[in-house]
């Protein structure tokens, strides 16, 4: 696709495809795609939420939220959620000799650490995982299977039964979590309806459960399958989040995201009309070597991905998207996935792929791990 068909209408989806590095950079960042399209793929899960906005609403609303996902209040509020989360599902299967990272550890931290920011009943965990997976498989319902549509629906009237008492108790009993900072916020007379909020805490669950999860399986597999970088990370944890960055560009847990431009637009040697879906594959893009020397090698150490600039709007991977729709929890992402493969590296200093694991990646929309399978010897040093 890259080489020949850099852009063609795709039939069973009904959208025209971009590949290459620079056009899908370019779609994320120019104004004239949009965020429209989200009425029909976001909006009938979650609710109305930021990422459909545009002009002052949508840099209001980020600008409401923001703050809790950066600076002194990640750093010195929620931090001590994410290590204590991590620190206790590693003490699970710390003397086990062996463990599945995607089931005991990749899929449930992130989760475990939003709902604890949130302020809300650990105990409810499964029933979040069961909302969100929900939640994901709807939007990445290529072939319209009902089923899952029917699924994905329901999620978002059961998430309201759930949340919306939630919040307008919280709204009378502030304390310091995540969801107090969201009832308080206000900038210049606005602040967040009870309806935003639940859409916002929605899309939190999903987005920041979803990819986070696979993320941290990828780094880990893609480490583990290259000794030589590991050690390297081992002995020197500020890789962890050049290894991050790699993973994101190599391996991305959202392989596509879509947009919809306002009109006509030129590129990649064609016309797309206003009003089209535009399927951006951010896998491919990852792997463009016009952008990219030597794409399909793993390489913590390359010279043509900045790092430094990887958790931020001037980013030069695709994988928190570009321009004003940047992922806002970026920030968050990076601390669960340093904090997390930081202290798993301490507590299994010998951890190695089991013999007979084969984890195999999954899913078109978003793409991760299955399970990964390792075998250890815990340290002496316990984690909680």
């Amino acid at each position: 696709m890259r080489d020949d068909f850099p852009l063609f209408f795709h039939e069973a989806t009904q959208s025209w495809v971009l590949s290459r590095y620079e056009d899908v950079a370019r779609a994320f960042k120019a104004p004239v795609f949009t965020t429209d399209n989200y009425d029909w793929q976001l909006e009938p899960v979650h609710g109305k939420t930021i990422l459909q906005m545009s002009g002052r609403e949508h840099a209001v609303r980020r600008a409401l939220v923001a703050p809790a996902f950066r600076g002194s209040m990640l750093q010195e509020t929620f931090q001590p959620v994410i290590e204590r989360n991590a620190r206790e599902l590693i003490e699970a299967f710390r003397q086990d000799g062996e463990a599945d990272l995607v089931a005991q550890f990749a899929t449930r931290f992130p989760v475990n650490v939003i709902v604890d920011m949130l302020g809300l009943d650990r105990a409810d965990h499964d029933r979040f995982h069961t909302w969100y997976t929900a939640i994901i498989d709807f939007l990445g319902n290529l072939s319209q299977d009902p089923g899952v549509a029917e699924r994905g629906v329901r999620t978002r009237q059961e998430f309201a039964d759930y949340m919306l008492p939630i919040i307008r108790n919280r709204r009378q009993n502030l304390g310091a979590d995540l969801l107090s900072t969201l009832c308080a916020a206000e900038i210049d007379g606005t602040s967040m309806s009870d309806e935003d909020i639940k859409a916002f805490c929605s899309l939190l669950l999903a987005a920041g459960g979803e990819t986070t999860d696979k993320a941290i399986a990828g780094i880990l597999h893609n480490l583990l399958r290259h000794p030589d970088q590991l050690k390297a990370v081992r002995e020197d944890r500020s890789l962890i989040a050049r290894a991050f960055a790699e993973t994101l560009r190599f391996t991305p847990p959202v392989q596509m995201i879509m947009r919809q431009p306002a009109e006509d637009v030129e590129i990649a040697g064609g016309t797309i009309p206003a009003g089209a879906t535009v399927t951006c594959l951010i896998g491919a893009a990852g792997r463009d070597d016009r952008r990219y020397s030597d794409p399909d090698s793993f390489n913590i150490f390359r010279d043509d991905l900045e790092t430094t600039t990887a958790f931020s709007a001037a980013a030069d991977h695709l994988a928190f998207a570009l321009g004003r729709h940047f992922c806002v929890g970026a920030l968050l992402a990076k601390a669960e996935v340093e904090t997390g493969v930081g202290l798993l590296l301490d507590t299994f200093p010998d951890m190695t792929l089991a013999a007979d694991a084969a984890p195999t990646e999954q899913g078109v929309f978003t793409r991760g791990l299955d399970t990964l399978r390792v075998r250890f010897t815990a340290s002496e040093r316990a984690v909680a």
